[in-house]
């Protein structure tokens, strides 16, 4: 095989991914100007957009270069089975690391535009909010990334060329969706809804 081959194939399987990045990233840019409200009423909230989405990318690539790299040494099957350990903790721990880096996200929002002298939503109501996204946008992210990588590799495709790609533009689509959904959430339960 020549190089020239192999970057042909790499960019055959990469492509579709990037260009599905491309558009999940566009909306996810329409679902943010669609919050302006949000963003009103939650002080700080965009503060965090950055880091919440940011905190996604990283935390369920790891978890799809985890998943990628167990298959090509052969520690789990390519398929979904609730007896698999492996993958149960591989899953378990990105949900962990994604509540955690969310709820520091929050109290470090919160401090930094306090420290600031910005107006800033109370730390309870930034807390909760990225708690609450985080929990929804990682159990769609694990999801698919499980399912993304196993389909991948059962059709041949390399696993580690779609984990970026995928990772990046479902992040930023859950990412705000889910972001939009805990935000109202948080302000009904607060009763500025």
């Amino acid at each position: 095989m020549t190089v020239r081959d192999v970057a042909r194939d790499a960019y055959r399987e990469a492509l579709p991914a990037l260009a599905a990045s491309l558009v999940g990233g566009l909306f996810a840019g329409v679902v943010l100007s669609g919050m302006r409200a949000e963003l009103r009423a939650v002080p700080g909230l965009l503060v965090l957009v950055p880091a919440l989405l940011a905190t996604r990318g990283n935390v369920y690539g790891s978890l799809g270069a985890r998943i990628s790299t167990a298959l090509h040494q052969g520690l789990i099957e390519p398929r979904v089975r609730g007896g698999d350990e492996r993958l149960r903790a591989a899953v378990s721990a990105a949900l962990a690391n994604g509540l955690l880096v969310s709820t520091f996200a929050a109290v470090a929002a919160f401090s930094i535009l306090t420290v600031l002298g910005d107006s800033t939503a109370p730390l309870p109501v930034l807390v909760a909010t990225a708690m609450l996204s985080g929990l929804f946008s990682g159990v769609a992210l694990a999801g698919v990334v499980v399912t993304a990588v196993f389909a991948g590799y059962r059709r041949g495709r390399d696993p580690d060329t779609l984990v970026g790609p995928l990772v990046t533009t479902t992040g930023d689509l859950f990412g705000m969706l889910f972001l939009l959904v805990a935000v109202r959430l948080v302000l009904f339960v607060v009763g500025v809804i």
